[in-house]
This record gives structure tokens, sequence and C-alpha cells, in this order.
């Protein structure tokens, strides 16, 4: 059973579940998160790579439906990886995703099956974010704040210091008419209230959903990217006064801010279930 285009879209909390721990799979898909990721590339040592690429076939082969991150492009296991994802038209998460003609490849060779997540992570990913998400088959990008931060020398939970960054994520992401980008991990795994930050700043520049690395921060994620009632109230306010301009709680009302009043609605409706 294959992933949406729409599923992956309006997906809010991405689960990461290592590849090389199979016994963690089906407590991933039953822990809510609206995408399992499982990860063939960081989570897995390279002596582990095969077996965690052939627990992961097996499962998938039952009907199960997850992404798949798989290793980068030019490494060894990169190949055997995308053929997995590509015989279950599993959506596929590129790390280090850089290079457009590079990115293009590997959609051609998925035949159309497979929809594309790169993950940006690295500075030259940034500074080549437009040409990364308008490659043909990328449905959404994912931040990677950790490596990211590693290789910029900032920690990688200083919002200020990755801003600049994540708003290029969005800015390129609008440009190139793909979905709004996934945020990167919060690693304090059991601080609820690091997580709630995280989420107001990335949904603030422009995210609409969030990596995670643990089955705890899938609610609080779930929450953070939905609309409150406060939100939807103003939007149906909004869309009730009509298509020209005019005034809701004393702001002007004209095309661009009904848009962004359908967007909210749409996104208070939740992620797509149908695959």
């Amino acid at each position: 059973m294959t992933v949406s285009r729409d599923g992956v879209a309006a997906a809010r909390s991405l689960l990461f579940v290592p590849g090389s721990r199979p016994d963690r799979f089906d407590k991933a898909a039953s822990s809510g998160a609206d995408l399992v990721i499982i990860d063939l590339e960081d989570a897995v040592a390279a002596a582990d790579k095969e077996r965690a690429r052939d627990a992961a076939e097996a499962w998938l082969a039952h009907g199960n439906r997850a992404a798949v991150r798989i290793n980068a492009p030019g490494t060894p296991w990169c190949e055997a990886d995308l053929g997995v994802a590509a015989r279950y038209g599993c959506p596929v998460v590129i790390p280090k995703a850089e290079d457009h003609a590079v990115l293009a490849d590997l959609a051609a060779r998925t035949a159309g099956r497979c929809h594309l997540v790169p993950l940006i992570e690295t500075a030259l990913g940034v500074e080549r974010a437009h040409q990364v998400c308008s490659t043909p088959g990328a449905v959404r990008a994912a931040f990677g704040n950790v490596d990211l931060a590693a290789q910029l020398g900032v920690a990688h939970d200083d919002h200020a210091a990755l801003a600049c960054a994540r708003s290029r994520l969005v800015v390129a992401s609008a440009a190139a008419s793909i979905g709004p980008p996934i945020d990167g991990v919060t690693t304090a795994v059991r601080d609820a209230g690091v997580l709630r930050a995280d989420i107001a700043h990335a949904r603030r520049l422009g995210f609409s959903g969030k990596l995670c690395i643990h089955p705890a921060q899938i609610e609080g994620v779930a929450a953070g990217f939905t609309p409150s009632a406060e939100e939807v109230r103003w939007a149906r306010a909004v869309l009730g006064a009509g298509e020209s301009v005019t005034t809701v709680d004393g702001h002007m009302v004209d095309a661009p801010v009904l848009i962004r009043a359908r967007r909210v609605l749409a996104s208070a409706r939740g992620p797509r279930e149908t695959p």
C-alpha cells in the first residue's frame, strides 16, 4: 500500500524508526504518527546496512506503509535502498540533498513511483534550496538542523542561529510550488517545553510539520501544528465576509488574506489518510 502525495504533503508528525530495529516497526506504525520513516542512514551502522534494508523490505512486503530514508547518493548502499523504496512505492527521504541533477536522476530511476522528500542539511543545500525543491517528484523539503548546525559550528537548538536557513527553505518551497517544509528534530525527547518552543518557532516561520525521534513527541507535534480554535474562528469570519475588500476584527481583508484563511481551514481538517 503506497502513501499518496497528499498524505506526504499534509503530514504533521513524521516519526523516524531505525531500520536496524524491526521490532519497533509495528510500534511506530501504531504510534499515531502521520508518517513513519524507516531510517536506513544515520540510525544504522555500516555493518548493519544490508540487514536493516532486508528488514525494511520484509515489513513493507506485508502491506505496511512508510517512507524510507535512503543512504546518500554516492554511498555503497544508495542504489539498493532506492530499489526497495521503488518496489513498494514508498516516499523517499534523501539525505544531504543539494544537487538538482542527482535528485532528478533518483526520481527518474523510481519511474515516478516514489514521492521525494529532500532533506536539506548542508550549507550548499541551503544555498541551492530552490533548485532542490524544484526537482520533479519533490513533494516537500525537510530541514536537517543537527547536521547543518555541525557544519556551521552553531548549536542545533539555537533558533536565532538557524532562522535564516529555515526561512530559506520556506521561501524556496513556496517558490517551487511544493508543500511547506518539515522542521528538523528536537533532541530533548522528554522535554515538552522545549518541544513546544521549537514547534512555535518553526510554525511562525512557515513550517507545517516536524521530524520526530520518539513516539512521546507525536502528540505535541500534532497539537502544535494544528490551528487553534481562535485561528479557525478568524478564518471562518474572513471567508464569511465575502470576496470583496472589507474588514474583520478591525483588519483589512483582501485576496491574500482570503488565501491564508483557506489554508488555515484546510490545515485544521488534518492530514489526509487515503493512499
